[in-house]
């Protein structure tokens, strides 16, 4: 079985750019990682997903050599990468040249991918709720704009699959760091249920970026989990996915 990927209908207008994010299937990893894990951080077999990932890179038509990625801490650290490698502790990565691949992992968090037709200046975002907070969405369109002069109104974004507002149960403390309009009472006493999708949504346009150009995922991680990983549902132990942009121009 094929890697299953999620490519948004936002891309189809620009040939040579890849826009894609990986689902549970089409990988060998087995057990609560059953199928297509990604995750070099997890308990899973580690032969098991570089096998994954050559599928997964394979289906994209490329291969690992031609990625830049790292291990995500759920902050707003953003890197300007010019050459592939693992670079660990950003959540965020911009670039200008071609054939290199970005990518983020995630598995509950909200991935977010922007990608200038003009300067040909691509980004992928990890974006978890603090991340969010932290405004690292906003913070990654001003990098572009300064390091390679994109306007964010040429800008096209995609907003993955990720946990949905109506799975995103938080304190009260946590749910005072969103807007009143981004969240709602949960089902559980002294709970709120936080709309990260939207949250990061409002960044993207907030940067400049023009609404008609913006594609949200339908999906959640949570209510969906049949087809995506979700950290939260799983108890912890799950896999992981990636969110991927790169252009061949």
């Amino acid at each position: 079985m094929e890697p299953e990927l999620v490519r948004p209908v936002i891309a189809e207008k620009f040939p040579g750019l890849t826009m894609a994010q990986s689902t549970r299937y089409g990988g060998i990893s087995e057990g609560l990682y059953a199928s297509l894990n990604l995750g070099l951080s997890t308990g899973d077999e580690r032969e098991a997903v570089e096998e994954n990932r050559r599928r997964f890179w394979s289906a994209l038509g490329t291969s690992e050599a031609h990625t830049a990625g790292g291990y995500q801490v759920h902050g707003s650290e953003i890197k300007v990468v010019d050459k592939p490698g693992y670079y660990d502790g950003h959540d965020a990565f911009v670039t200008d040249q071609p054939d290199l691949f970005l990518d983020v992992t995630v598995a509950d968090c909200v991935p977010v991918l922007i990608f200038d037709p003009v300067k040909k200046a691509i980004a992928a975002i990890h974006a978890g709720w603090r991340g969010t907070v932290e405004q690292i969405t906003g913070k990654t369109v001003a990098l572009l704009q300064k390091a390679y002069g994109t306007n964010p109104a040429d800008c096209i974004a995609y907003i993955g699959t990720c946990i949905g507002f109506d799975s995103f149960e938080v304190s009260a403390e946590v749910a005072r760091e969103f807007a009143p309009e981004l969240q709602k009472e949960a089902g559980s006493p002294g709970k709120h249920l936080v709309d990260l999708k939207e949250a990061n949504r409002r960044q993207l346009l907030q940067a400049g970026m023009t609404d008609e150009f913006i594609e949200v995922s339908p999906f959640c991680t949570v209510a969906d989990h049949h087809r995506f990983f979700s950290f939260r549902k799983e108890g912890g132990v799950t896999g992981r996915m990636l969110a991927v942009i790169g252009m061949r121009f």
